[in-house]
Parts: C-alpha cells; structure tokens; sequence
C-alpha cells in the first residue's frame, strides 16, 4: 500500500474510533466548515468586483472549492497545533484534537498538508499561478505567521493574521485578471481592517479563557475598555475605508450595503465602548459577521446587475 493510502486509513481509522453519530460533526469542527465557507464567498467577492470579465463557470467554481479546502487545511492546522492551548479554554475544550476526540498523530498532519497542496496545484493548473501564489499565501498566513508565530507572542497577532482573508479576496480576483485593479485591492484592505475589530469583540467577550490560556490577546494585555476604544476606533476606520470602493466604481448596490452593514457595525461598537462587557461584546462579533455579509451580497448584486 502507498504511503497516501497509510495517511487515508490511519485517518479513516481515527475518525471512526468516535462514537458513529459524532463523526461528522467531529470533521466539520476540525475543519471549521463554516469559517471556511465565508472565506470562499469573500473569494468569490474579489472575482465578481474584479474588472476583468469572470472566467468559465466551472473555473470560477473550482477556485471557489479550492479556497474553501484551502481554508479548511489551515483551519485543522490551527486546532492540530493549538490543542494544548484549547484544553485549557471554555470555549474550545471541545474541539476534537483538544478534546481527545481525534488524535492529532502524523496522519491527520499528511492529510492537512495533502489538501493544501492539492487546492494549491489545482488552482495553478485551473487558473493561473498568481491566483495559486495568493491561495497559498492565506493558508500559510493563518497557519504559520498567525497560530504558530505570533498567536502566543503578541497582541498584534490577529492583526497580521487577518491578512489571510485579503488573500482570500486577491485569490478570486486573479483568478479573473493576475493584474489585480484597484477595486480587489480595496477590498482586500477593506477584509484587513475587517478582522481585529472582529476578532478582538470576541476576545473582550472571552478574555477570562485567552487570560488562562496564556494568550496574549489585545484584551488580556490593555484591558477590556480600553481593547472596547480600540475595537471601535477600528471599525470607524474600517467603515470610512468600505466606502472608497465607490470613487472607483462599485457600483450602487455596494454603497447601499457598506453603509448599512457599517452604520449596524459602528452602532454596536459605540455600545460597547459604552458597556464594555460580554453581551455587548458578542453583539459587536455578530454585528461584524453581518456587515460582511451585506457587503457580500451588495459586491454580488452589482456584479448581476452590471
């Protein structure tokens, strides 16, 4: 048997050893499916703002699938090696690898490894090289620099991780044009200032686990109110930045949506400076996954509708 088939059993193996009607969820949870699948729409987001004309649709689908493994790689990387860190937060001491669920063994490193490489040769023989370099580059931003590099050594941490999703954005706009424009690029800042505000409300709301754990997120080293000012001086920059797209032709759709989604944002942003504390601090998360999703859906809109 070749050693890719040794990786497949040993993993089908593992996998099984859990009780049967927790498998899947156990995968999905490794993987962070859901994660996963917002950083595939902000890929497709950057292609359908791209100036260029869309590829094939199974072109445009395949980068699509292979940024949603690509992303799903650096996910499981990112539970793989952070294990010992989760056991000792409320929040993730379930997770599989943490949990002991799943033994993070040299097989489950093969597989991460294996899709990575996959999505990443797939995207080059699809599309173009640029796109794969790009594709690679987020993975390799979140997994390395973020959770191997930075994670427990500096608050900035989040800051350059958030990089990943700007990668994720410039993967589906040279999947259309290598040459990028200046609409992709915006939104690909617009994705990197996105990030901290949304990461760090949800580190406010569990600053007591990051504290335990070790981790030196902004929170656990300023304070909650004054990590609640910078999270909302933040999204002001944030906001003011979502809006440039439109000097350069985003179209209506886009500026009805950057200021709905950013207006809902700053709103609950402003009540958390206000009451810095976990309810206010998980509205603040949630207000951030909505204001990217509108953004989304109005980025899609123009494209239909151009």
């Amino acid at each position: 048997m070749g050693a890719r088939g040794e990786i497949m059993n040993r993993t089908f193996a593992m996998v099984t050893a859990a009780p049967a009607q927790a498998h899947w969820c156990l995968v999905a949870g490794v993987f962070k499916l859901r994660i996963g699948m917002l950083i595939m729409l902000t890929a497709v987001a950057g292609l359908a703002i791209a100036p260029a004309p869309a590829p094939a649709a199974w072109r445009v689908l395949v980068m699509a699938l292979a940024v949603f493994v690509a992303s799903a790689s650096s996910g499981a990387f990112n539970q793989f090696v952070e294990a010992d860190a989760d056991k000792l937060m409320a929040r993730t001491r379930n997770r599989a690898f943490a949990s002991g669920a799943l033994k993070a063994g040299p097989a489950w490193m093969g597989v991460i490894v294996g899709l990575l490489a996959m999505a990443v040769a797939t995207t080059w023989w699809v599309l173009n090289g640029t796109a794969a370099l790009f594709l690679f580059l987020g993975a390799f931003t979140y997994g390395v620099v973020y959770t191997v590099a930075l994670k427990r050594r500096t608050w900035l941490n989040i800051v350059f991780g958030g990089l990943a999703g700007s990668f994720a954005v410039l993967t589906g706009a040279a999947a259309a044009d290598p040459t990028l424009g200046a609409l992709p690029l915006l939104l690909a800042l617009v994705l990197f200032l996105w990030t901290p505000p949304h990461f760090w409300s949800l580190a406010i709301a569990n600053c007591d686990d990051y504290a335990a754990a070790g981790v030196p997120m902004l929170p656990v080293v300023v304070g909650v109110p004054r990590a609640a000012w910078v999270v909302h001086v933040n999204t002001i920059a944030l906001v003011v930045v979502s809006l440039l797209p439109v000097a350069f032709g985003a179209g209506p759709s886009y500026l009805v949506a950057a200021v709905i989604g950013g207006a809902w944002f700053l709103r609950k942003t402003h009540a958390l400076l206000r009451k810095p504390a976990r309810g206010t601090a998980m509205a603040a998360f949630f207000a951030s996954m909505m204001q990217l999703g509108v953004l989304i859906v109005g980025v899609a809109l123009d494209a239909l509708l151009a």
